[in-house]
């Protein structure tokens, strides 16, 4: 059984999986997958097309799946997919290519 804190944001289109564990003040978009038993600690934020494996370990203020900072990017159709057994620390920024 998965659990979300009462304060995060889940789009009702995400799809999350058994197991999973959203912290406090995270937020997740509508086009987000996040496979069985990821644990998302607190101010997590992952948009975009983005797939989340099984297993991870996400914390807090990490951000995933947001546009590039990279100016030349026009909107083009990416994504981000993440494997399985990841941990990824503080403050990480992965945004789509």
């Amino acid at each position: 059984m998965s659990f979300i804190h009462p304060t995060a944001i889940v789009d009702k289109n995400a799809k999350i999986g058994d197991d999973v564990s959203i912290g406090a003040y995270s937020i997740i978009g509508a086009n987000v997958q996040i496979g069985n038993g990821t644990k998302l600690e607190g101010h997590v934020v992952i948009d975009g097309h983005t797939t989340i494996g099984m297993n991870n370990k996400i914390s807090p203020f990490t951000s995933i799946g947001q546009p590039p900072q990279d100016l030349k990017y026009k909107g083009e159709p990416t994504k981000v997919v993440i494997g399985d057994g990841n941990l990824i620390r503080e403050y990480v920024t992965i945004n789509c290519g």
